[in-house]
Parts: structure tokens; C-alpha cells; sequence
């Protein structure tokens, strides 16, 4: 049966007379008037948690068991199980929609979780727009954490507490298994830094006297006016740049990475030492992050040309970290070149370039496919074989065999 014993908001403090009242009823009337009284005096006093309680005494009631709506339900006769676990029910609606017509989105979501049904509270926190003076931390807590509308929740994050807070929200969440959402907050994130950034750039040129092009971008307006960056100066939080930039490296072709070249094209003028450094073979930072994006895109930024070239350039650097680490023992920057060539679909060179650095390696340890996925995709069974060979394993082996006989 349902567990009605769930955490519950707080229960407000009845007027004294009331329980006078509900022993009289009782004395006059029997337990159904005096339960019928009950719900009387907690609808008229909005005290939510106690009613829910009081509907379940009243089934309780009229099925003539044991009037405590909190006791085991192993107590109960097997034939009223169905009548009483169907009350719950709807005493969790009746509950729960009372409380989403007030707003109280918190205490309603409490009674639907109990009852497995989201969509109530899905659907009134999608029509709810917060006011200024509205506490949204409930909102995002049911809306984010508690999944159900995880757009919206990040939404009001990025608006009230900024980008620091946003960020930290999407970093600390692993939401690696929903792409849609995970690119939607990265898109958004994107859009804030870059206009906060294009914003404050265009500011300081102003302070100085100078005006630039209502169309010039982030990247342009770097290059040409380069004392904006001179003396170590920097126009947004450098760590906010630097996980911005990550976090756009599994974004699709199309505005929001140009976006994020243009934040690599900032980064990469800053002065060293407010430049991110990271791991091979992302260890130049913003010019490998910026040489990787433009491979994706397969276009580099305005006002250059050579779309292939750039592709080639960037598929080149990225191949020669992976020989260059792997020779030192480390096949990480090789893993990230060979998910690259998939994001292109080149998947034969793929394949490729996992036999070289990958064939002995435990594929469940990797970031990306394997010899033997790689191979299995291509319907390449003798190198699954040559991989389960090199990895001391017959079964995988032998399997490869059978499979490239058939």
C-alpha cells in the first residue's frame, strides 16, 4: 500500500474551541459526523497535512477499522486494502491540488511524489512565472533536483544568482545522460558569458575614448584594439571563462559554438597567467580548445577562410598529442582524438586510431569506443578478435572469430 507516512510540511495550531466542537459532534452525531466536522474545520483553516489525515480517518471510518490513519497497514482486513489504498489516492490529489492552487509547490509536491503522478506539479510549475519578490529556491529544488521541469530550474538560477551559480549548478549535476538538457544549460551559459563579455569589452573601449562597430564581434574587437587586454586586465571572472569553454565541447555545429570560438578567442588573449591550463591534449588551453571547436564546426571564424584546411589542421594537432602522450604511457589525449574523429564521422579512421593506441586497453575504462566497438560497428571482426588477443582474453577472441565467419 501507499506509505502515507512521508515527510509532510508542518501543521498549522487549531483554535482551542475546535476540539470542543469535535467532541460534541462526536457525543451527538457518532464518528462519521465528528470526522465529517473534522474536514469542516481544517479546510476552513487551510491546515493541509491534517486534512489529508483527516479524509484517511473518515475511509477509515466507514470501512470500520481502527481509526488511526497512520498505523501499519498490515493491521487492516485484506478486503479493505483496495477501498482504503484508493482513498489515499484521492486524498493526495485533493491535497496536492489545493496546495498548487495556492503556490505552495513544495508542500503539493510532497503528496504527488507519494503518489508516483509528477505531471500535476510539472504542469503548475510550467505556468508559473515568478515575481521579483517571489523565493524561488523551492521551484528550483522540485524543478531541478526533483526532475521535473530541469530547463526551468536552471532557468531561474542563471536569472537570479548569475552565471557563478549556474555554473556550479550544471558541474556539480551529472547530466551527461540527458544530451538535450545538458546542451540546452551549456547554450545558455554560452549566450550569458559571451554577452556579459561583449558588453563590458565595448564599456571599457568606451572609457577610453574609442567606439567600435555596432557588428563587431568578441574575436574583432580583441584584435584590434589589443590594449584592452594589456597589463594583465581581464572584463569577466577568468574561471567562469575557462569552464564555460569545457563544457562546450560536446555542442553540434552552429551558433552556440561559434559563440564559444569567440570566448576562445578572448581567453587566448588574456595574459598567461590568467590562462587555464589543463591536461593533455588540452594542455595550450584556449588554442586547443578553439582548434577542436573549428574541426566540429568545420568552419573558422570570420574573416578567414578554409573551412577544410582548419578541419585537417585541427584533426593533425590533435593526432600528434595523442602519439606524443601515448609514447609517455598516457592514452587520454588519444581518446579525446578519437572521439573527434567520430564527431566528424570519420569512422574508419576511428577504428584506425584505436588499434594503435587502444588495443589492449579496458574498453570500460574509456571515454570513448573501443577496438571492439569500433570494429563492431564496422562489421571489422578479425581486429575485435586481434583486440580480445592483445587484451589476454580467448573468450572475446574465439567470439570474434565465429562472428567474422558468419
Amino acid at each position: 500500500m501507499i506509505d502515507t507516512e512521508e515527510e509532510a510540511p508542518d501543521t498549522l495550531a487549531l483554535d482551542p474551541a475546535t476540539f470542543d466542537r469535535l467532541r460534541t459532534a462526536l457525543a451527538s452525531g457518532g464518528p462519521a459526523a465528528a470526522a465529517d466536522k473534522l474536514i469542516e474545520e481544517l479546510r476552513a483553516a487551510e491546515d493541509f497535512q491534517n486534512l489529508f489525515y483527516a479524509l484517511l480517518l473518515k475511509k477509515r471510518v466507514e470501512l470500520g477499522v481502527s481509526p488511526f490513519p497512520t498505523g501499519p497497514s498490515n493491521e487492516l482486513p485484506p478486503e479493505t486494502h483496495e477501498p482504503y489504498e484508493q482513498s489515499i489516492r484521492e486524498a493526495g490529489r485533493t491535497i496536492g491540488t489545493a496546495l498548487l492552487e495556492r503556490r505552495k509547490f513544495q508542500q503539493a509536491w510532497t503528496f504527488f511524489r507519494m503518489l508516483g503522478e509528477p505531471e500535476p506539479v510539472r504542469a503548475a510549475l510550467e505556468a508559473f512565472e515568478p515575481g521579483p519578490d517571489d523565493d524561488v529556491y523551492p521551484i528550483i529544488e522540485i524543478a531541478w533536483q526533483g526532475g521535473l521541469l530541469p530547463k526551468k530550474g536552471f532557468d531561474l538560477v542563471l536569472e537570479r544568482h548569475g552565471v557563478c551559480s549556474a555554473i556550479t549548478m550544471v558541474s556539480s549535476s551529472d547530466i551527461s545522460s540527458n544530451p538535450e538538457l545538458r546542451d540546452y544549460c551549456v547554450s545558455r551559459l554560452i549566450h550569458a558569458l559571451h554577452a556579459q563579455l561583449s558588453e563590458r569589452l565595448r564599456s571599457d573601449l568606451a572609457g577610453r575614448g574609442g567606439e567600435a562597430p555596432a557588428d563587431a564581434t568578441v574575436a574583432q574587437l580583441v584584435e584590434t584594439y589589443p590594449e584592452l587586454l594589456a597589463d594583465d586586465a581581464y572584463h569577466i571572472d577568468t574561471s567562469h571563462l575557462s569552464s564555460v569553454v569545457q563544457m562546450s565541447m560536446n555542442l553540434p555545429p552552429g551558433r552556440d559554438l561559434e559563440l564559444a570560438q569567440e570566448l576562445c578567442a578572448y581567453g587566448r588573449r588574456l595574459s598567461i597567467g590568467l590562462q587555464a591550463r589543463n591536461d593533455a591534449p588540452f594542455d595550450d588551453g584556449y588554442e586547443d580548445y578553439v582548434a577542436y571547436f573549428k574541426v566540429i564546426a568545420g568552419a573558422p571564424l570570420p574573416p578567414r577562410v578554409g573551412n577544410l584546411a582548419d578541419v585537417e589542421a585541427g584533426l593533425g594537432r590533435f593526432r600528434a598529442k595523442a602519439e606524443r602522450e601515448y609514447a609517455e604511457g598516457s592514452t587520454y589525449a588519444a581518446q579525446v582524438y578519437i572521439n573527434l574523429l567520430l564527431r566528424v564521422n570519420r569512422p574508419s579512421e576511428a577504428l584506425a586510431a584505436a588499434k594503435s593506441f587502444l588495443l589492449a586497453e579496458d574498453e570500460r575504462s574509456l571515454i570513448c569506443p573501443g577496438v571492439s566497438e569500433l570494429a563492431k560497428r564496422a562489421g571489422d571482426y578479425e581486429s575485435m578478435a586481434e583486440a580480445a588477443k592483445a587484451r589476454n582474453d580467448p573468450v572475446g577472441f574465439l567470439a570474434g572469430l565465429i562472428a567474422g565467419r558468419k
